[in-house]
């Protein structure tokens, strides 16, 4: 009987033990992030030196074309990604899920894999003849799967951030979506919404989405909406957490609830924190 294969981490980590020995092979992190052509690893700093051989490793077990390194937290309100290139040139990829397709710059632009449950549900919440407000759209995360279910609901998808705004463009057209979505470059906070309009409204900011509640609860139509909340909590009672503090904020903006204000935890978001989504129907204030 044939021996079954290893796994690319473990046949990367016996290429690494038989230049650097024992001890710093089994430090190495097994996990990796697959964006297309390009990847996404972490090394630790006792690794760093390694990284062109590692990343040449990387490339020739999985057939990648790119391989880049965490080097740092996510930074500024434009939650850039800190990465270095270990091997390769192109950064610029492609992803596809659910029969949606993203094209971004890996080096420059994040894409959370953690996030594929919840961007299908909130797809699939999205109900015909709806008007969709995206708040910080970014390349069209959720805003491409809802409006390629939701063939009549009509988006405006708003993006502060150049790069991504150029991405989220194109995603449109690639998905055959951009005469349904209304792409809009700026401040969320700065910009001419029409207030009192949207049926539906995704504020999907992490750490905190909270500031933006009382900006979304202004454009919801009359008879209320929907607004589906993300946040980071501590991950004891993630759930009841988000549900409170969205239910908190939403008293301060003096909304009324239409419907039981429901958490959902989508993924784990660093040592003892979880990303939440919380989904709110309300209605505006008079």
């Amino acid at each position: 009987m044939a021996r079954a294969r290893a796994p690319p981490a473990e046949r990367v980590r016996e290429r690494l033990r038989a230049v650097a020995g024992d001890a710093l092979a089994d430090a190495m992190p097994a996990g990796y992030q697959r964006l297309g052509r390009v990847l996404l690893v972490r090394l630790p700093p006792t690794l760093v030196p390694y990284g062109p051989q590692l990343g040449e490793a990387w490339r020739e077990e999985l057939g990648v074309e790119t391989v880049l390194a965490h080097r740092g937290p996510i930074g500024g309100e434009l939650r850039t990604p800190s990465l270095e290139r270990l091997v390769g040139d192109g950064t610029e990829t492609e992803v596809v899920e659910h029969g949606s397709r993203w094209r971004l710059d890996a080096a420059r632009l994040m894409f959370a894999a953690g996030n594929r449950t919840e961007r299908l549900r909130f797809a699939q919440a999205v109900r015909p003849s709806e008007r969709v407000a995206d708040l910080f759209a970014g390349i069209g995360y959720f805003t491409v799967p809802a409006a390629r279910l939701a063939l009549q609901a009509t988006f405006v998808a708003v993006e502060k951030n150049p790069v991504a705004f150029r991405y989220l463009e194109a995603n449109l057209r690639l998905n055959g979506v951009d005469d349904r979505v209304r792409a809009l470059l700026g401040d969320n906070r700065e910009l001419a919404l029409e207030p009192r309009s949207f049926d539906r409204i995704l504020l999907g900011y992490l750490p905190s989405s909270l500031p933006w509640l009382a900006r979304a609860v202004g454009l919801l139509a009359p008879g209320g909406g929907t607004v589906h909340a993300h946040l980071v909590v501590d991950a004891r009672d993630a759930r009841r957490a988000g549900e409170a503090a969205v239910s908190a904020e939403l008293d301060r903006c003096g909304a009324s609830r239409t419907g039981p204000v429901r958490g959902r935890e989508v993924k784990p978001y660093g040592p003892g924190r979880t990303h939440v989504v919380v989904d709110a129907p309300v209605r505006p204030p008079r």
